[in-house]
């Protein structure tokens, strides 16, 4: 083969493959609020799949074993959601109280920023003298508020609404979904697919289970120490602060929001302050330090690069889920490189 036609053939080649990765970043952002659905239903089906497994050697039927621990499940959730809002609620009740300080915090640095900028305007002629200044009525703030959230109303309760179902399914049809899954390869490929698939499970199930139980740890830490020094509402406080610790690298400034917010009514002094800070970073570099790498990293095997560009590219386009959902789908396209002979190579670099 010439080679004019060889470069003509590899120009073609990279070219198809940039439009089709492009089609698949386009499809993943219009279809968001259906991916991250079922996304969100796998790794919940991935993290009770073992529960049931031990249902069913006990001789319960897969299917009412699923429907069973899915009911369960729901119950739980429904309660800790009740009492996290009676606790909002409550919360609400206070705020009043809550927002003095923050007014006079916000009034303060409202005025340190007005002394800069007249500084700031002594030191260049006025621009804008004749000119006339017309003002231009703003919108209601709530109202545009009400309108900006309803998108993000609505896909939440899609979300909710599917993912019980979309679970139960994946539970009880676990095997008739792997067998029909199966057959969509060639006979001499399956023994492949079988170990691809068989690592993704294993990957997927570390991660969330490592992840809950650290999760757990966060939050139930957190409890003690704001339950000690006397914080207001400190289960919700250490729930919220807990979770948010959890995101790499953002998590240890995230997570000093709630209790910052909630301590300015009670406390008037930093050592409080300091405290609390001081502990939530020490939990961050525990936690990413010792015990996700223990629960958690030893079976996915990122390197701190890939986990940050996955971050940003995830977080880019479905926002807050994207965080949370982007070490898993990384870890998965991670597995299935290694198993593929021409994508080696990728997932070499993304455990280098």
């Amino acid at each position: 083969m010439p080679v004019e036609e060889t470069k003509l053939i590899t120009a073609s080649s990279v070219s198809a493959r940039i439009i089709a990765a492009g089609i698949v970043i386009a499809f993943c952002y219009w279809a968001s609020s259906v991916l991250v659905t079922l996304l969100v239903a796998v790794l919940m089906a991935y993290f009770l799949d073992p529960v049931v497994s031990a249902l069913e050697r006990f001789r319960l039927p897969r299917a009412l074993g699923s429907l069973f621990v899915v009911l369960v499940t729901l119950a739980l959730l429904t309660v800790l959601g009740w009492s996290l809002v009676d606790r909002i609620d409550q919360f609400g009740q206070d705020w009043p109280q809550y927002r003095a300080p923050l007014r006079s915090a916000v009034q303060t640095i409202e005025r340190k920023l007005d002394i800069f900028e007249a500084r700031v305007s002594e030191l260049e002629p006025s621009a804008h003298v004749g000119v006339r200044i017309v003002e231009v009525a703003e919108s209601h703030p709530l109202r545009n508020a009400i309108f900006a959230r309803l998108g993000s109303v609505y896909s939440f309760l899609l979300a909710t609404t599917f993912v019980p179902f979309l679970v139960f399914f994946m539970l009880a049809a676990k095997r008739q979904v792997w067998h029909a899954t199966m057959q969509l390869f060639p006979a001499t490929e399956r023994t492949q697919v079988k170990e691809t698939l068989t690592d993704v499970t294993r990957v997927l199930r570390s991660y969330v289970i490592g992840t809950a139980l650290v999760g757990l740890i966060l939050v139930v830490t957190s409890w003690l120490f704001f339950w000690w020094i006397g914080l207001d509402f400190a289960f919700l406080t250490a729930l919220a602060s807990g979770l948010l610790n959890l995101v790499p690298y953002l998590g240890v400034i995230m997570a000093w929001i709630p209790p910052l917010l909630v301590g300015l009514r009670k406390f008037h002094t930093a050592g409080p302050f300091i405290g609390i800070f001081t502990l939530l970073v020490v939990l961050h570099l525990i936690t990413a330090n010792l015990l996700i790498p223990a629960l958690v990293g030893w079976r996915i095997r990122l390197n701190a690069l890939a986990l940050t560009v996955s971050l940003l590219f995830w977080g880019f386009l479905w926002g807050g889920m994207g965080l949370i959902l982007a070490i898993p789908i990384t870890a998965v396209i991670k597995v299935i490189c290694d198993h593929v002979e021409s994508w080696q190579p990728v997932g070499r670099w993304l455990s280098a």
